[in-house]
Formats: structure tokens, C-alpha cells, sequence
């Protein structure tokens, strides 16, 4: 089970009766495994966290990228509206183009760069096209405990690396995401039964750059971090330079905010790194 799908499962299981299936066990492509799994649990709700999320390897396997991050979104969807379910759909900031160079609201109108944001997008209008029984989660840079993600790359860099520098690039700017906290207001957005489209992530915003210098202060790891610029890395997919994303719904709506991203990363460092 992924990052995000390991934490739903243990901050889920304490209130609710929880099925945290991994990918062999559910095949979200598959339309017979997944009518097998409803017709034997009858979920209630849906979180789907599976997805296809390398951004360069998109790039390579665009058919298998839109299989699983559009059209396995789609079959899950499908399913939720004949079991009268409700499906949660994570979805990311990657869908907008960063040229607006402020935060992106739910109103925006999404322009992805790559194939993983056209997937994800293509996905989003599947799953809203299926069912009204709908929650769409925006999200971004998302770390957690578990599964690969930003910050155990770099303390895992920075720790095998035997310079006593490491490069990073700093002109990509974005909110970095604790995954505790997104399935908090997931939990919250759902009682609520106010089906739609919602921006989820930690407040505040910085640079991948800005991002690792925090990481590695709260390591106490003695390394340097040398700022570098997208182009150098020469990454097959492109990136958004600004994809902050506004929670503008859930505070304008419900009042609801979380908490900032730095904040946030200190509480991870404490508990989990």
C-alpha cells in the first residue's frame, strides 16, 4: 500500500470499518475485480488513493498512465454509482500550468504541461461524469511515513552522498503536503456532504530548494544545499514553475484551514523521521 493509502487506512481504521486493499488485491483497470470487491464489501465510501505517479515515467507510458490515473479512476466511479457509494478521487496541482504565479483556486481552469496532469485531469472529468456522489481532492508535493516521496529523497541523498553538498532545484514553487493532515480534511470535507471539486494542501508555499533546507535543518544532517535551475536536471516531463494551490473552498465555505507547511514538516520530523 502507497503513502497515502497507508495513512487513510491508519487514521480511518480507529472510527470506521476499514478495507485497505493494495493494488493486487484491487485492480482498479480491471472492471470484473473491481465489481467482485463491491459486491462482497458494499463500501459506503470510496478514497482512491492508487495512481500512477511518476511524472517522467508518464512521459513513456502515456496509455498506462491514462489506464490508471484516468480510466481506473472511471471504473471506480462507475462502480460507487451502482453500489450507491461515495468516491473520494485524489487528484494534484499539476493540472494547472504555474503561469498564473498566484495560488490556484477550484474556479481556475486547469491547463496541465505533461502527461501525468492531463491523466490526472482526464480523470477528474471521468470520475464527475460517472457520479454525482463525488469528492475531488487536489493536492501536492505530498510526503508522508510511507511510500516514496521529497523528503526521505533527500535525507536518503544526503546521507549517502559523500559531498557536503547537494543541488536543488529552486524555481519550482509549491505547498508541501503532510499526509496526516490531508486525510484530516478529508475526513472533515466528507461530513460535510457538499459534493465537489476542493484544494487541499498544507498553507504557505516554497521552492523544492527552500523545501530541502528545512528538511535537512530538522534532520540536524550538516549538509549544504546549492540552489540549481529546472533545466539543468533535463527531466523528459515539465514541471509548472507556480503550482500553489488556495484551499479557497474549504475556508471560504467552512471555515477550515490547515496549518502551514513548515509547521507541518516539523510536527513529521518529530513523529516519523
Amino acid at each position: 500500500m502507497g503513502l497515502l493509502g497507508s495513512d487513510a487506512v491508519r487514521l480511518l481504521s480507529p472510527i470506521h470499518n476499514v478495507f485497505g486493499l493494495t493494488k493486487n488485491e484491487l485492480n482498479i483497470t480491471n472492471t470484473t475485480s473491481i465489481n467482485t470487491i463491491f459486491s462482497n464489501i458494499k463500501p459506503d465510501i470510496i478514497i482512491n488513493c492508487a495512481g500512477y505517479t511518476n511524472v517522467d515515467n508518464c512521459k513513456k507510458n502515456v496509455s498506462l498512465a491514462n489506464e490508471i490515473n484516468a480510466y481506473g479512476a472511471y471504473n471506480l466511479a462507475n462502480a460507487s454509482k451502482k453500489y450507491n457509494s461515495t468516491i473520494v478521487h485524489i487528484s494534484t496541482d499539476y493540472i494547472f500550468d504555474g503561469k498564473k504565479e498566484k495560488p490556484y483556486i477550484e474556479l481556475d481552469k486547469p491547463n496541465p504541461l505533461n502527461i501525468y496532469g492531463k491523466s490526472k485531469l482526464l480523470g477528474e472529468k471521468l470520475v464527475s461524469q460517472a457520479t454525482p456522489k463525488h469528492y475531488i481532492i487536489r493536492t501536492s508535493w505530498l510526503y508522508g511515513k510511507n511510500g516514496n516521496n521529497f523528503v526521505k529523497t533527500i535525507i536518503n541523498a544526503s546521507r549517502k552522498s559523500t559531498k557536503n553538498e547537494l543541488k536543488v532545484v529552486n524555481d519550482q514553487i509549491g505547498s508541501p503536503t503532510y499526509s496526516i493532515d490531508l486525510i484530516n480534511a478529508i475526513i472533515f470535507i466528507i461530513k460535510q456532504k457538499s459534493y465537489g471539486t476542493y484544494h487541499v494542501s498544507n498553507e504557505g508555499y516554497c521552492s523544492w530548494y527552500d523545501f530541502a533546507k528545512k528538511i535537512l535543518q530538522l534532520s540536524n544532517i550538516n549538509k549544504e544545499i546549492l540552489p540549481m535551475c529546472s533545466e539543468e536536471l533535463e527531466r523528459p516531463a515539465i514541471r509548472p514553475k507556480y503550482s500553489v494551490l488556495d484551499n479557497y473552498k474549504l475556508r471560504k465555505q467552512f471555515n477550515y484551514t490547515l496549518r502551514a507547511w513548515d509547521k507541518a514538516l516539523e510536527d513529521y520530523s518529530e513523529k516519523e523521521m
